[in-house]
């Protein structure tokens, strides 16, 4: 018989269930938020309906007047396809969306069919050819209510005529392009081709039912339909210029009030000693981070090294000294990784440091979490290069890579479907990777406070990113275009802002540089500004996308607002630079995280030059009417992109990366390197190269003509070509000197990741020692 133990055993105490702590900070912040949240999300449902039911019409035909099919709206779509397809979006654009080194086709079609139809107009002795061409292409012959589209018989004759041009522009049997050869010379792809170049060209120039301006608010630029700026266009400059002086005024009228109240500041900061990198132990997810941090590394260096080869298409189009490197990587090929390159490192440096932060906040690790973590990085891998694979590909026009899983997408959003959809999976895997490491913690805080969000910002990333799942590649433009801007700019430039400032507030909170009401009261506010302007200026990139005309109204108003926060951030950089010095003085120990610091410093200053300064430049209605598609583009693209989320990748792996290399194994001179080498060289290609070009082609739009600007003959001509050949030695700089060091020093962490004591719990102040506390201090 079996003697029951279980009576001599000690109960076991009941779990100690504590209450939650309350929130830090006045419930006035949490409401400022929900108010600006609900007004911005509210506005852009609103235009979101205005955006289904009043954006440029596709006709399910368009006929001659004798009624003869020219086209169809399959045929459209079909063209719309191929175009993202063969990475068509990656080479040229469509009203002004897409890359740089082909036309607009848009402008392209606009004024080659309108040269053709003044051509018939001349041939047949008509006495005012040109008043004849803007009275064909201006006079809207849609019909809402058969959704037929009647073509004048010059606008069908026009039509023909270009299948030809564009048949023989696609199929050319050499890289002379910059495409590979013969990249499509189907005729059925032809015509399907130059609908969706037609379609959009008659919108640019039919007026709006009830308007004296086309639906693309008279864009593009072209005289032969006498396009130019509107009333709108105009006005609205005018206001948003308003807006900034007026917004950046009070802004600082406030900061000069309240500066000891907002912002970076330690006044009540107890008295610390940094507890060096050696003695810190770490998790084993926290280990398993390091290799996340040496793909990323590899990942950005193979992502500047596709960006110069890009940019030597723009330099010499005809050769890669002496190489014909478009056989093999096209033009559109090598910009296409280069943008998704840039958006999977960063993204991975986040989820990356998700990882390692997470145990710091919840004081232990549960089981296997390290194990979910190089599922997590397996995870990144198949969607990375897979999708790459797929592009290749399907750009190359391999006859069976079609398909949701081969087919390329919308610009920025190029990777197939297929890898979207596991690439929003792979995202939320991580969100049940961060909640399973900190739930414990989220359990006896205030929904307030930092952990929880630390949580809902990290949960926002994966879900804003799957809204780009609505623009698919049959989605009709304008909708396609609104939803994707939803990942361009809202993802990107106010949800991944929002986890950004967490993500930094609670390192310098876990330091013990500032306390957590501080740190709060920078993260409410930071969200009340960058939501204030940042959700509805989404509408900037649609000013010509066939939307209805509030959509400039309201982007061009709200977008200008979203310098002022850029602006804020500049002022309080100085501030959060000292914060770790001020610390170190008090401190027996020394600052450990200067160069980590320093590319954070380097983002406040990214983000009021490139997102806010080039940013504002471009979107004033006014001057985006000539710049869109241009230089000008780049430039912002290039400093905001690389200048604030790459340089706070690079900083958050410096942050890890101090803790899992050996304090004797740490190359301090490597990291100075790298980051000045970073910074001067993206400095170098902006200044050097981007802005000059964009100016020189933001003059020839105004000048000559958008067509003018965007041509391979005005891009190739000798000065612009000697600019181009001027960002060399900033690339030197920027890969050899910034890049490839951050690739060797996060080789040296994966040497060494397993160095060190390995942990499950941690101390609740892991990081530093408290000295003196700041209530025993004298008031500061």
């Amino acid at each position: 018989m079996a003697t029951d133990t279980t009576s001599a055993r000690p109960a076991p105490e009941p779990p100690e269930v504590p209450g939650r702590r309350p929130m830090l900070i006045g419930k006035g912040w949490v409401q400022a938020v929900a108010i600006v949240m609900l007004f911005g999300f509210f506005v852009m449902g609103i235009l979101a309906y205005r955006t289904y039911t009043d954006s440029m019409p596709q006709p399910a035909k368009v006929v001659t007047p004798a009624g003869a099919t020219v086209f169809t709206s399959e045929d459209i779509t079909a063209g719309q396809e191929l175009f993202q397809a063969r990475g068509l979006m990656q080479y040229g654009s469509i009203l002004g969306h897409g890359a740089y080194l082909g036309p607009d086709f848009t402008a392209d079609y606009l004024r080659r069919s309108t040269e053709i139809a003044r051509s018939q107009q001349v041939a047949a002795g008509t006495p005012d050819p040109n008043g004849a061409v803007v009275q064909e292409y201006r006079t809207n012959r849609y019909d809402p209510g058969t959704e037929t589209l009647t073509f004048t018989e010059g606008q069908a004759k026009a039509f023909s005529s270009l299948k030809g041009h564009y048949a023989q522009f696609f199929g050319l049997d050499s890289t002379a392009n910059g495409l590979v050869p013969r990249v499509v010379t189907d005729p059925q792809e032809i015509h399907q081709l130059t609908s969706f170049f037609a379609w959009t060209a008659w919108a640019a120039a039919a007026e709006r039912p009830g308007h004296s301006y086309s639906y693309t608010n008279n864009w593009p630029a072209e005289p032969r339909v006498e396009n130019g700026p509107t009333a709108d266009v105009v006005v609205w400059s005018v206001l948003s210029l308003i807006v900034l002086l007026g917004g950046t005024g009070a802004m600082f009228a406030v900061y000069g009030r309240w500066s000891r109240d907002i912002g970076w500041h330690s006044a009540e900061s107890p008295t610390i000693a940094f507890r060096q990198p050696g003695s810190v132990g770490l998790t084993r997810a926290q280990r398993a981070s390091a290799w996340f941090f040496f793909v990323i590394a590899l990942l950005f260096v193979a992502q500047t090294l596709l960006g110069a080869a890009a940019e030597h298409y723009r330099a010499d189009l005809l050769s890669f000294f002496g190489f014909d490197l478009a056989q093999w990587l096209p033009y559109n090929l090598a910009r296409t990784w280069h943008l998704q390159l840039s958006l999977f490192w960063t993204a991975a440096a986040f989820l990356a440091a998700g990882i390692f932060l997470t145990p710091f906040i919840a004081g232990r690790e549960p089981r296997h979490q390290h194990t979910l973590a190089y599922i997590l990085l397996g995870a990144v891998a198949v969607v990375v290069f897979g999708s790459m694979a797929a592009e290749a590909l399907s750009i190359h026009g391999v006859s069976w890579a079609t398909g949701p899983l081969f087919a390329q997408q919308w610009e920025y959003l190029d990777l197939p479907f297929v890898f979207q959809c596991l690439l929003v999976a792979g995202l939320f895997i991580w969100i049940a990777i961060i909640y399973r490491g900190i739930r414990g913690r989220l359990k006896r805080e205030s929904r307030g406070n930092m952990p929880w969000l630390f949580f809902f910002s990290a949960l926002a990333i994966p879900a804003f990113y799957a809204v780009g799942l609505l623009a698919r590649t049959d989605t009709t433009f304008s909708v396609a275009e609104f939803w994707r801007f939803w990942v361009v700019h809202l993802w990107v430039e106010d949800f991944l802002e929002l986890f950004t400032t967490v993500m930094v507030a609670y390192i310098f909170v876990m330091l013990g540089v500032v306390r957590e009401k501080i740190a709060l009261g920078v993260i409410f506010l930071d969200v009340i500004l960058y939501s204030a302007g940042g959700v509805i200026g989404t509408m900037h990139h649609l000013y010509f996308s066939g939307t209805p005309v509030e959509h400039m109204a309201l982007g061009a108003f709200f977008s200008a607002a979203e310098v002022i926060p850029l602006t804020f951030l500049t002022v309080e950089a100085w501030s959060f630079l000292q914060l770790g010095s001020r610390q170190e003085s008090r401190s027996g120990a020394p600052f450990p995280h200067r160069w980590a610091v320093m590319f954070l410093v380097a983002v406040g200053f990214w983000n009021f030059l490139g997102a806010g300064v080039f940013g504002f430049l471009i979107n004033l209605p006014i001057v985006s009417y000539y710049e869109i598609g241009t230089a000008l583009t780049a430039n912002h693209a290039h400093a905001a992109m690389m200048g604030v989320y790459g340089m706070l990748a690079v900083g958050l792996a410096m942050f890890a990366l101090r803790y899992l290399i050996p304090a004797d194994k740490w190359p301090d001179k490597l990291a100075k390197i790298s980051f000045w080498s970073l910074n001067i060289g993206l400095a170098w290609m902006v200044f050097a190269t981007l802005l000059p070009l964009g100016v020189l082609q933001l003059y020839q739009s105004v000048g000559s003509g958008y067509f003018e600007a965007r041509s391979l003959g005005f891009i190739t001509t000798p000065g612009n070509a000697l600019l181009e050949w001027a960002r060399l030695p900033g690339d030197v700089v920027f890969i050899a000197g910034g890049a490839l060091p951050f690739l060797w020093i996060t080789w040296l962490g994966l040497r060494h990741f397993r160095s060190g004591e390995t942990v499950t719990e941690l101390p609740e102040d892991v990081l530093f020692t408290e000295l003196v506390p700041a209530k025993s201090r004298p008031s500061e």
